[in-house]
């Protein structure tokens, strides 16, 4: 969708006259002889004309009459794609209220593969559609080297292989490729840091005297220290001139010590208020959906708690092996890589209270309530309530895969997990007792994240063969949309219960779903702190995460160390976590 476009189709259609009208006033029409019947059409017709001649002659009098609003409020067809008929009540309402000043972007690692599968497809989208304003800059920074019509061709190759990418306007490319320009040099030393600021220079004199700037770290976690730093050690995180951000991305640290000594670290030149850690899973529409929907309906919130809620169950899986990021996976695991950031955060959302405000603080305030409410686990009692795998050889779709330490670049003998599944306790007044189970792993048998809150069931016993429970679960990827599960009379002559569900999909709404990077780097460029976890969030998270990880890679103990692998690949994990969730429940089978 194009702002031209959009204003475009916003004009009220004009009706459409008839083909034969006009020209039959200027045709001659021959005469012919008058009969009773037509002498009885003329005069009902005659009748006609005079009335809206009438009609006609008190719209003249009134010259200022505006349009009928019968045509003003037409309804607009949608095909549910954004930009074919100009309409996305989405980016519309974006466009109205969410402008970002004059700013330059700066991407440390722009050639990796996060900035060409999802950061410039998503600026470029966000840039087409009008959101970004006409002073704005892109500055790559990498460590090779690469000329400005070098970095150019990257860019625009990279958009045009994307299929994040969306529908590109004739002529977009060319002048989003004037745009961009490219930084080379080591990250280390200052060198790289003074060319930068050059070009927020330059960029002060287009934008008129402003040198607002977003620094995006899409690096190896072992870069974000000494970028930080570099940016702080040269001025460039001074706000006198402008304002000054930094996006980091996952992991943030590798466990509780290492994330506190980053934080530090960063807050020697960078205040918290701009600092953005990012987390992809919080920019998808469903994830915020989750708070519209259970603090924006009477119907959801008072069943939201131990009273009702048998226990939430919150799944991430890939059906994806390593795709060649064996270097990054052998130092993370599934544990830093998802469960610490990802599964936490839709964890702290799913049970957190309603915020006093809808405002950034407000909310990451409850969220990290959440966390610091969990139930400690000791280290003797981590094999009941954590199970790890790793994936063996199998088949995805009928297809043969290798197992994970035969991928390229794994050490023989790898330890490393690519499936993990916990159970959370949250020791205050609405949880108590109220098990949360989060999973998450690789080459599972198929790609889906989804929160699930499973309700208890109904306490009659008067139905024959049982009940159900119902099942409320939002589904953040990648069928995005949220269904309700309940019990339901079968047609016929018995009283025969059975499972119907009610489904939303966002297409209801007409629009197609935004990449949830164009929603995050659009809020950091404004300066909405909301969806990026802060400081005391991530500590808490750790706190969690590391008594997991220390009692499996730093004590692992007698008896506690799985065989490896434990698991197929195209299975749901190693049986143990059918243990894990035991008691009566069974995890949802996707």
């Amino acid at each position: 969708m194009t702002l031209k476009r959009g204003k475009k189709s916003a004009e009220p259609e004009k009706p459409s006259k008839p083909a034969s009208s006009g020209a039959a006033t200027k045709k001659p029409v021959p005469k012919k002889p008058v009969t009773k019947k037509d002498s009885a059409s003329t005069t009902k017709k005659a009748v006609k004309e005079k009335v809206a001649s009438q009609k006609v002659g008190v719209a003249q009098a009134a010259p200022k009459t505006k349009a009928p609003p019968k045509a003003a409020a037409r309804p607009r067809k949608s095909t549910g794609k954004p930009g074919a008929d100009g309409q996305n009540p989405f980016r519309t309402t974006m466009r109205r209220s969410r402008a970002p000043e004059p700013a330059t972007m700066v991407i440390f690692g722009v050639t990796g593969d996060l900035s060409r599968r999802k950061l410039l497809p998503a600026i470029f989208g966000l840039w087409q559609d009008g959101l970004l304003g006409s002073a704005f800059n892109i500055v790559g920074v990498g460590r090779q080297e690469m000329t400005d019509e070098g970095f150019k061709d990257y860019a625009i190759k990279a958009l045009q292989e994307s299929k994040e990418t969306d529908a590109i306007q004739p002529g977009s490319l060319e002048k989003f490729r004037d745009l961009l320009y490219y930084e080379f040099g080591e990250f280390g030393g200052d060198e790289v840091y003074e060319l930068v600021g050059k070009e927020l220079d330059r960029a002060e004199e287009a934008h008129g005297g402003r040198k607002n700037a977003l620094f995006y770290l899409s690096t190896p976690p072992s870069l974000f220290e000494p970028i930080s730093n570099g940016l702080g050690r040269l001025g460039l995180s001074d706000q006198s001139e402008g304002w000054r951000r930094l996006v980091i991305e996952k992991p943030f640290g590798r466990d509780l010590e290492s994330a506190r000594e980053l934080n530090a670290a960063i807050h020697d030149t960078w205040d918290e208020s701009q600092v953005y850690r990012i987390d992809h899973y919080l920019g998808k529409e469903t994830v915020q959906n989750l708070m519209a929907i259970r603090f924006g309906n009477a119907i959801f919130e008072p069943l939201w708690n131990r009273g009702y809620v048998d226990h939430v169950q919150i799944t991430a899986s890939e059906d994806l092996g390593l795709e060649g990021r064996a270097g990054y996976y052998e130092e993370a695991g599934i544990v830093r890589d998802m469960l610490q950031n990802h599964l936490m955060q839709l964890f702290a959302l799913t049970a957190m209270e309603a915020p006093a405000a809808f405002d950034a603080d407000a909310i990451r305030d409850e969220k990290t309530k959440v966390l610091r409410a969990v139930k400690p686990i000791p280290l003797g009692r981590v094999k009941e309530v954590a199970v790890r795998g790793q994936y063996g050889a199998g088949s995805m779709d009928g297809v043969k895969v290798p197992g994970y330490q035969e991928e390229p670049g794994v050490k023989e003998g790898s330890r490393t997990a690519t499936y993990v599944a916990v159970k959370l306790e949250i020791d205050n007044w609405r949880w108590q007792g109220v098990p949360f189970f989060l999973r998450t792993g690789k080459r599972l048998p198929k790609k889906v994240t989804e929160i699930a809150v499973v309700f208890k069931r109904a306490p009659l016993g008067i139905f024959p063969g049982g009940l159900e429970r119902n099942v409320l679960a939002f589904r953040i990827q990648p069928d995005e949309g949220v269904s309700l599960k309940f019990s339901s009379k079968s047609p016929g002559q018995e009283m025969v219960l059975r499972e119907v569900v009610m489904d939303f999909r966002y297409d209801a709404f007409g629009a197609q779903l935004e990449s949830p990077y164009s929603r995050l780097l659009l809020d950091a460029l404004i300066g909405d702190a909301t969806l990026f976890p802060r400081e005391d969030e991530v500590d808490h998270a750790w706190q969690i995460v590391s008594g997991i990880l220390e009692a499996w890679d730093v004590r692992p103990g007698k008896g506690q160390t799985p065989d490896f692998p434990n698991y197929a690949a195209g299975t749901w994990g190693p049986e143990e976590a059918e243990t894990l969730i035991g008691e009566g429940r069974r995890w949802r089978r996707l």
